[in-house]
C-alpha cells in the first residue's frame, strides 16, 4: 500500500502500478468543513490520471487520503452531527468524481495537537462517529470501497481513540512506523525499526538517559524505545484483529549533524537538532555512494544506519534489506500489509525499495 504524492515531473505510466495492491493519492484537505483538493485543477487531473493507470494493474485500488501531518480543520469537521454529515457527503461525492475505491483518513491527531491543529478532549467519541458515518456512506455504492485510517506507532495516540469501536468501520489501520525518533530529536536513534528494543539494551546511553526524563515526568508512557514489533503486539493485545493491521516503512531518511564517534553515532546527543529527513533516492544516490558514510545493522532493531566520522553525520533510514525484513514479518505476523510513505521518494533504478518488498510478499 503506497502514499504517494504527485512529483513534478509527473508521468503516472511510469508508476510501478503493477506492483502495488492499493495506491493513496495524498492528499486532501478539510476546507471550510468538506474534503477537497487545494488546487483542484491541477490535482484532479493527475489524480485522474492515477486512476486510468488500473488499465495496468485492473486489480489495483486507487484511494485518496484526507489530511496528513500538520492539516487541521478536522476536530472543527467531527464537532457535530451536522458538521459531520456534510463532509461525509463531500467525501461521496469526491469518491463517485474520480471513480476511487476509497479514502484514508490522516488525522495527525484526535484529541492531541499535532503541529498545532487544535484538539478538544470530544475528539475521541467525534472520530468514531465520523468512521461510522464514512462507513456506512461507503457502502452504499454498488461497489466495496475501503476505509483506512492512519495511525501513531505510539501507546498514548490509543487513550484518545475508541480502537476497537473504531475497527468494526475500518478496513485497516495504517500504524505509521516511522518518525519514531522525531524531527525534533536532538538525540539519534532508529526512526523506523521493526526489531523491539528494550531499555536495558541501550542502557547508559545518552538516548536511554533522555527516555528515563520523559518517561518519569510522564511525556511518554513508555520507557523502551518505539519499534513496529513493539506497537503491533500492543494493538493485538487490545484486541484488533491482526488482519487489519498494515506496518509502515519509510522511503525517507533522518539525518543528524555533529554526531559524536560513541557507538557510531547511534544513541548519541546530537550537536543539535536534526539536518531533516532525506528521500531514499537522495540517500542512495548521495550517501550510500560515498566512501566516508559506513553502513552498520542493528541486530536488535533490525534496522540500518549509517554513520560518517569525518562529517559527523548520523543517518536514520530504511534499505532494502530492512523493508523486505519488515515484508516478512508482516506475512509471518499474519497481519494486512506493509505501506510506506511516500513512493515518489524511492529511487527510480533497479533495487528499488518497492522491488525489495514486491519481491519478499512474492517469493
Amino acid at each position: 500500500m503506497a502514499y504517494y504524492v504527485a512529483e513534478r515531473n509527473y508521468k503516472p505510466e511510469e508508476i510501478p502500478v503493477e506492483k502495488l495492491t492499493h495506491i493513496i493519492y495524498s492528499f486532501t484537505n478539510v476546507i471550510d468543513g468538506e474534503m477537497k483538493f487545494r488546487n483542484e485543477e491541477v490535482a484532479g487531473a493527475k489524480l485522474e490520471a492515477l486512476v486510468k493507470q488500473k488499465e495496468r494493474n485492473p486489480d489495483l485500488k486507487v484511494m485518496i487520503a484526507c489530511g496528513g501531518w500538520g492539516a487541521d480543520g478536522f476536530s472543527d469537521m467531527a464537532l457535530t452531527e451536522e458538521s459531520r454529515a456534510k463532509f461525509i457527503k463531500s467525501a461521496s461525492e469526491f469518491i463517485a468524481k474520480y471513480q476511487l475505491d476509497g479514502m484514508d483518513m490522516d488525522w495527525e491527531y484526535p484529541g492531541i495537537s499535532g503541529a498545532g491543529t487544535m484538539a478538544r478532549p470530544e475528539d475521541t467519541k467525534n472520530f468514531t462517529a465520523l468512521m461510522k458515518g464514512l462507513r456506512e456512506m461507503l457502502d452504499q455504492f454498488e461497489t466495496p470501497k475501503i476505509l483506512t485510517f492512519a495511525s501513531a506507532g505510539w501507546k498514548r495516540y490509543y487513550d484518545f481513540i475508541e480502537l476497537n469501536e473504531v475497527m468494526k468501520y475500518a478496513n485497516y489501520t495504517n500504524v505509521m512506523t516511522y518518525d519514531q525518533v522525531s524531527g525534533v530529536s536532538i538525540y539519534t536513534g532508529h526512526h523506523t525499526p521493526l526489531g523491539d528494543v528494550k531499555s536495558g539494551d541501550i542502557a547508559g546511553t545518552p538516548f536511554q538517559a533522555h527516555l528515563d526524563s520523559l518517561y518519569s515526568n510522564g511525556d511518554n508512557l513508555d520507557p523502551d524505545p518505539r519499534s513496529a514489533e513493539k506497537i503491533v503486539d500492543f494493538l493485538i493485545q487490545e484486541g484488533v484483529d491482526p488482519k487489519q493491521i498494515v506496518i509502515g516503512s519509510a522511503f525517507y531518511g533522518r539525518v543528524w549533524k555533529g554526531v559524536p564517534p560513541v557507538n557510531n553515532g547511534l544513541y548519541q546527543l546530537s550537536g543539535g537538532l536534526q539536518i531533516g529527513w532525506m528521500a531514499y533516492h537522495q540517500i542512495r544516490e548521495k550517501y550510500e555512494a560515498d566512501g566516508k558514510f559506513k553502513r552498520y545493522w542493528d541486530e536488535k532493531a533490525k534496522s540500518p544506519y549509517m554513520y560518517n566520522t569525518e562529517d559527523s553525520l548520523f543517518v536514520s533510514y530504511d534499505d532494502t534489506v530492512s523493508v523486505a525484513l519488515k515484508t516478512e514479518y508482516t506475512m509471518e505476523k499474519g497481519l494486512g500489509g506493509i505501506m510506506f510513505w511516500e513512493l515518489g521518494n524511492d529511487t527510480k533504478e533497479e533495487g528499488s525499495l518497492l522491488d525489495a518488498i514486491y519481491k519478499a510478499a512474492n517469493e
